[in-house]
């Protein structure tokens, strides 16, 4: 048995991905309409975005102990528990960690975790490494990050698992690309409204 699907700790871990993008795409377009994290926070967007920043943070930490709880717990294969696998995953480890760290570098806190929408825009477009690589440097980051880390246990069933995550982030996607767009469209066509960069 390659996947113990009998786990119990599989379909938490998995539920545990589903949510986190679920709840910080609800979360983020609801503060977008009603400012309630922003209200929550004394009318300041600046200490609101950073309080996302915070629970999204932790609730990714939640995530990976889950996923790696419920890696614990699945069949190892042998033809993944060798020298030249164990490389391969420390080296998609090692892309997927620089391409989150240098996201969030070139973005900025606020710029990572939903700044646009407290209306903390940014003035321009980041174009450097790794925006001018992928198109989304920290989904594709954390992505490779859960492959390698498969590997390096010789799970086969993280596999699966990593191949959830690209489908989930993919499916955020759809929601995260047009609402963004949205909003600085709306900017675009305001010209008065004040511009803030995001990076801090």
């Amino acid at each position: 048995m390659l996947v113990d699907f009998g786990q119990v700790s599989l379909w938490v871990s998995l539920a545990s991905i589903t949510f986190n993008p679920t709840f910080w795409n609800i979360a983020a377009q609801r503060e977008y309409h009603t400012k309630w994290i922003t209200k929550l926070c004394g009318n300041d967007p600046q200490r609101g975005c950073y309080a996302i920043a915070v629970t999204i943070f932790v609730l990714g930490l939640i995530r990976d102990m889950l996923f790696n709880h419920a890696l614990a717990q699945q069949p190892q294969m042998a033809l993944l528990d060798t020298s030249l696998i164990k490389l391969a995953a420390a080296c998609l480890v090692g892309s997927g960690m620089t391409l989150v760290l240098s996201s969030t570098y070139m973005l900025g806190i606020t710029g990572t975790f939903l700044g646009d929408y407290f209306g903390i825009l940014m003035d321009a477009r980041v174009t450097g490494f790794p925006f001018n690589v992928l198109d989304n440097p920290m989904y594709v980051g954390s992505t490779l990050s859960f492959i390698g880390v498969s590997l390096w246990h010789a799970r086969p069933a993280g596999l699966l698992v990593a191949a959830y995550v690209w489908l989930v982030y993919h499916v955020a996607l759809q929601f995260e690309g047009p609402f963004t767009a949205m909003i600085y469209a709306k900017r675009s066509a305001e010209p008065t409204v004040s511009k803030r960069k995001k990076k801090l």
